[in-house]
């Protein structure tokens, strides 16, 4: 198996915030229940950021614990990409202000909005500009602060969305064994409105109305999200692992993300892989967008589960609707 980008990933780290929401909460005051949303979600909490935390600051954290993971020093880095749909603010680059908060010096950063793609498509992307040789070391973040972009209202919404950042830190293989065996990302634009915010941006500016109407807040059409996700992600894992002529069972880990876990599960049996090679942690952090495979990744390394010279897959679809595909020799 040929190794078509040659980098790897030097380290990891992930943080949530400390206050958690249960399924509780939202029965307490919305028509739903712990058993209702479990059975349809896998949700059981989520965690949700607290006054003084933005998406940079919980950013900030997971980087730090991926550098100092890596072995590395924060000035060590020369590229800095963040995978974010929830910035701390249009202007400038959330990026930027992550970069002031952890005193990077020297190092080129700009913002990916590619939702819950967004760390697939930033560590494709952080891959290639490695293999030029323009950047050594690449710090990729996916960060969401989600829970303020729901409606506290709207029960399909609300109840799916937490808080998290996972990072992390690559660089060019030293090893020709080592690295990305197959990468891939697409988008289909007609699909735009599968998951959006209506209003906040320059096609409807925030106004009295659209506080009124509640349009700077995420809406979903869940029944053809669902629907698209399962097709898609079990055709995405069947054109990966035959691009690289590796059955199932090859794979030490498959990292998907966490967006239901029905859908985790109808991969993993397409797959016919055991649980304890599918990760699971939307029982405990929700959906957390373009941070959810960071989480899970972050964990897997921590736990052993994912080790040197192991084989992984990642993959991920989100709004947009985009998604992406990875499978690395770690």
């Amino acid at each position: 198996m040929d190794i078509v980008t040659p980098v790897i990933i030097r380290g990891t780290g992930s943080f949530v915030p400390e206050q958690t929401l249960t399924n509780d909460h939202f029965a307490s005051y919305l028509d739903t229940s712990d058993e209702w949303i479990v059975q349809r979600t896998g949700i059981r909490k989520r965690h949700k950021a607290g006054p003084g935390e933005s998406t940079s600051t919980i950013a900030a954290e997971a980087c730090r614990r991926a550098v100092t993971d890596a072995g590395m020093d924060l000035q060590d880095i020369d590229l800095l990409i963040l995978c974010t749909a929830t910035p701390d603010m249009p202007i400038p680059s959330t990026s930027c202000i992550l970069k002031h908060q952890l005193g990077i010096e020297e190092a080129a950063s700009f913002d990916i909005s590619a939702a819950c793609s967004g760390l697939v498509y930033g560590m494709v992307v952080a891959g290639q500009m490695l293999t030029t040789g323009l950047f050594k070391n690449a710090l990729v973040c996916g960060a969401e602060v989600l829970t303020r972009y729901c409606d506290p209202e709207d029960r399909s919404t609300c109840i799916l969305f937490g808080d998290g950042a996972g990072a992390v830190v690559m660089s060019k293989s030293p090893d020709p064994e080592r690295g990305f065996l197959y990468n891939n990302l697409g988008a289909d634009g007609s699909k735009w409105d599968f998951i959006w915010m209506p209003a906040g941006g320059t096609r409807e500016p925030i106004s009295q109305k659209v506080v009124d109407e509640r349009l700077h807040y995420i809406r979903m059409r869940g029944r053809d999200v669902y629907k698209i996700a399962v097709t898609k992600m079990q055709r995405m894992v069947d054109d990966a692992l035959a691009a690289c002529g590796l059955e199932p069972n090859e794979l030490s880990m498959a990292i998907m993300h966490q967006s239901n876990l029905r859908i985790i599960e109808s991969v993993r049996t397409r797959l016919k892989l055991p649980p304890e090679k599918v990760a699971v942690n939307i029982d405990e952090y929700g959906n957390t967008s373009a941070a959810s495979i960071g989480l899970a990744l972050d964990a897997a390394r921590k736990d052993g589960r994912v080790k040197e010279g192991d084989l992984i897959l990642l993959m991920a679809f989100g709004a947009g609707v985009t998604w992406g595909t990875i499978i690395a020799r770690m």
